[in-house]
C-alpha cells in the first residue's frame, strides 16, 4: 500500500468510527502540548518530534507497535510526510499524513442538524480542535448565521449545498478566543451583520446594533429570533432565542461552568453583571434546549456527538455555581477560579473589532489551540 494524504473530516471520522490506528505527532514537545488531535472516544496518540526520526530513526521507530495503521500530524504537512516516508520504508503498510497539517484540523467544521421541525432546519457546526460551536437557521432559501469561525470558505460551501443564501450573521459577543467569521462573511455576501453595541461601540465594522428583546426573521416563512441581553462574559454578552425553544448562550451558558467574566480586566464589575444575569437565567423554563458556544470536554456531547442539553439539565449540573446567593459570593468564586488569559486573547479581541490586522499565517498561530473562556475549578486545574 502506498503512502496517502487525508484530510481533517476523514481524520475526524476515524476517531469518531473507533478506527483501530495510532496517530503520530511530529511536532515538537512544546507545540504538542498547547494543542493536539482529540476526539470523542479514547485512541492512540503518540508525540515523536520529527527530529528524533531524523537523529535517532531506530530508537523512534521503536516506540510504534509493528502491523499499526500510521496516521501522522505535524504543523504544515512536510514534517508528516518526511516520517511518513520513514515509517514506510522500516515496514508499515498504512501510512497516512495529514494534509495542510495541524490548522486544518484546528479550522475543520463538523455540521450537525439539531432539528428539522417544520419550515426551518437548525444546525450546529462543531469545530473538535477549539471545543467550539458555531450555528446555521434555515428557513426556505436563506440561512442566518451564529458565531461563525474564520473558516468562511465551509460556510459560504455549506450555504451552496443547501442552495441558500446567507442573509444574517450574529455575533453573541466580542470573541478573545478565536478569530470570528461574521465580518468575513459579511463582505463576502452582503449578510446584515448583528452585534450587541456594548462589545462593538468601537469596532470599525459596518454593523445592526442588536436590540434586547427584539426579534429578528427570515424575508418570508420561518422562526423568529429574539436577542437577549446577558451580560457578564462581556458587557454585550447576548443569547439568541430560537423559536422559543432554543437558546444559542455564546460563552454564558454552558453545559459544564459558565462564561468566565475576568477576560477584559474587569473582573469584580463584569462578575456582578454575569451574576444578575445568572439569576435572571434561572428564572427561564427549564425546557428550554441550550446550544453553546463552547464545551469543556467531549463528555458533555450526548449520543449523537452534538452538544446541547435542557436549560435545567445545566443549572442542576452546575448547581454549585447557580445556587451562589450574593454578589459578593460569587466575586469570591471568580476570584478563586481565575487564572491568567492566553496572551494571544487581547490581540484577537483587536482583530475581532477589525481595529488591527494580520497575515494569515498569524491568524493560523493566533487562532488554533482549545477555549479559555469557562469559570471553573476544573479549568484553573487544568491550566495549572
Amino acid at each position: 500500500m502506498a503512502l496517502f494524504q487525508y484530510k481533517a473530516y476523514e481524520l475526524y471520522e476515524w476517531l469518531t468510527d473507533k478506527k483501530d490506528m495510532i496517530v503520530v505527532d511530529v511536532r515538537n514537545n512544546t507545540e504538542f502540548e498547547k494543542f493536539r488531535v482529540e476526539g470523542p472516544y479514547p485512541f492512540t496518540l503518540l508525540n515523536i518530534p520529527y527530529f528524533e526520526f531524523m537523529e535517532f530513526e531506530k530508537e523512534s521507530m521503536a516506540k510504534i507497535p509493528p502491523n499499526s495503521r500510521i496516521r501522522i500530524v505535524c504543523a504544515k504537512e512536510a514534517s508528516a510526510k518526511y516520517v511518513a516516508e520513514i515509517i514506510h520504508n522500516n515496514g508499515f503498510d498504512d501510512v497516512g499524513y495529514l494534509r495542510g497539517g495541524i490548522n486544518t484540523w484546528g479550522n475543520l467544521l463538523v455540521p450537525k442538524l439539531v432539528t428539522a421541525s417544520g419550515d426551518y432546519q437548525l444546525y450546529q457546526f462543531i469545530r473538535p480542535g477549539k471545543a467550539s460551536c458555531s450555528y446555521g437557521l434555515i428557513a426556505g432559501d436563506e440561512i442566518m448565521l451564529f458565531d461563525p469561525s474564520r473558516n468562511v470558505d465551509f460556510y459560504l460551501g455549506f450555504a451552496r449545498e443547501k442552495k441558500v443564501r446567507i442573509i444574517k450573521t450574529f455575533e453573541t459577543h466580542l470573541q478573545a478566543d478565536y478569530i470570528a467569521g461574521s465580518r468575513m462573511i459579511s463582505e463576502h455576501t452582503g449578510a446584515e451583520f448583528l452585534a450587541n453595541d456594548k462589545d462593538f461601540a468601537g469596532a470599525r465594522i459596518t454593523y445592526t446594533k442588536l436590540e434586547n428583546n427584539r426579534t429578528y426573521g427570515f424575508t418570508a416563512d420561518g422562526p423568529q429570533v429574539q436577542a437577549l441581553f446577558t451580560p457578564g462574559h462581556t458587557p454585550g454578552s447576548t443569547t439568541c432565542l430560537i423559536d422559543d425553544r432554543y437558546l444559542i448562550t455564546g460563552d454564558t451558558v454552558f453545559i459544564t461552568s459558565i462564561g468566565r467574566p475576568d477576560l477584559g480586566g474587569k473582573a469584580e464589575e463584569w462578575a456582578t453583571l454575569l451574576f444578575n444575569t445568572m439569576n435572571t437565567i434561572k428564572k427561564m423554563d427549564r425546557k428550554l434546549i441550550v446550544l453553546p458556544g463552547h464545551f469543556m470536554d467531549w463528555e458533555e456531547a450526548d449520543s449523537s456527538l452534538m452538544f446541547q442539553c435542557t436549560l435545567g439539565e445545566a443549572l442542576d449540573r452546575n448547581r454549585s455555581i447557580y445556587e451562589i446567593d450574593t454578589v459578593e459570593g460569587f466575586i469570591e468564586f471568580i476570584k478563586d477560579n481565575m487564572r491568567p488569559q492566553p496572551e494571544e486573547y487581547k490581540k484577537i479581541r483587536l482583530i475581532n473589532a477589525n481595529l488591527e490586522q494580520v497575515d494569515e499565517e498569524e491568524q493560523n498561530t493566533l487562532d488554533i489551540g482549545k477555549n479559555e473562556c469557562a469559570a471553573t475549578a476544573y479549568a484553573r486545574m487544568r491550566a495549572a
